[in-house]
């Protein structure tokens, strides 16, 4: 089975905090290592739990260039960043900072946990506001496109290079059922083959990929 995703959440507001663990602790491949995490704890944070994703609040944020120092700091460690409302200016600060994903704190939840998972795997995320100014290579899809939980199991080891074989056995599926899966998330992320879905969704080769109702678009070269 694929690994859990471990994450760690910074200070939130009472409510926004209370449904980001509550969303983390019902998904059983997200693991919390560790939440409320004070602005200038978090990169002691990162150092201690080496996370999959560390989501951070802009609000709390010491200032913009921090996530830029944790990008630099912690390269393997994806940044997620939630804000009331964030324009496109905003987020595409924030991406070019080094977050890989950045979305309103009025985002619904499974789209949240969509966004932590997509970034896990180094794919950028934007809200659909700031999506639309992205140029061509930002993508909107509908809440129907988004990928199911076992969708998104085969998609992590279709980009980890896995045979329709190994996904099948991995995931104690047919093989039947991992191509139409992988038929379905060709389908929803706009592309047509392994290869387009390798070219998209490297960081080292960029490209563009999506999923939520956040938009996902490709992570650069470079980009966190």
């Amino acid at each position: 089975m694929p690994a859990s995703v471990s994450v760690i959440v910074a200070q939130f507001e009472d409510l926004v905090a209370l449904g980001l663990i509550q969303l983390i602790a019902d998904d059983p491949n997200l693991e919390l290592l560790e939440d409320g995490v004070y602005p200038p704890a978090i990169e002691a944070a990162i150092e201690r739990h080496s996370p999959a994703v560390a989501v951070l609040n802009f609000g709390s944020l010491t200032s913009s260039a921090q996530v830029f120092q944790l990008h630099q700091k912690f390269p393997g460690t994806r940044l997620v960043v939630l804000a009331n409302r964030p324009t496109a200016a905003e987020c595409n600060q924030m991406l070019s900072f080094g977050a890989t994903a950045c979305l309103s704190k009025e985002t619904e939840g499974r789209d949240v946990v969509h966004a932590i998972y997509l970034a896990s795997r180094g794919m950028h995320v934007l809200p659909r506001s700031a999506a639309g100014g992205a140029g061509a290579n930002g993508l909107e899809l509908d809440g129907g496109d988004l990928l199911t939980p076992r969708e998104a199991d085969v998609l992590e080891l279709l980009q980890d290079g896995a045979t329709n074989a190994q996904i099948a056995q991995s995931l104690s599926i047919g093989l039947e059922t991992v191509r139409t899966h992988a038929r379905h998330i060709y389908r929803k992320l706009g592309i047509s083959s392994r290869r387009d879905l390798a070219r998209l969704s490297r960081p080292d080769l960029g490209g563009s990929a999506a999923e939520p109702p956040p938009a996902a678009i490709p992570a650069g070269p470079g980009s966190g």
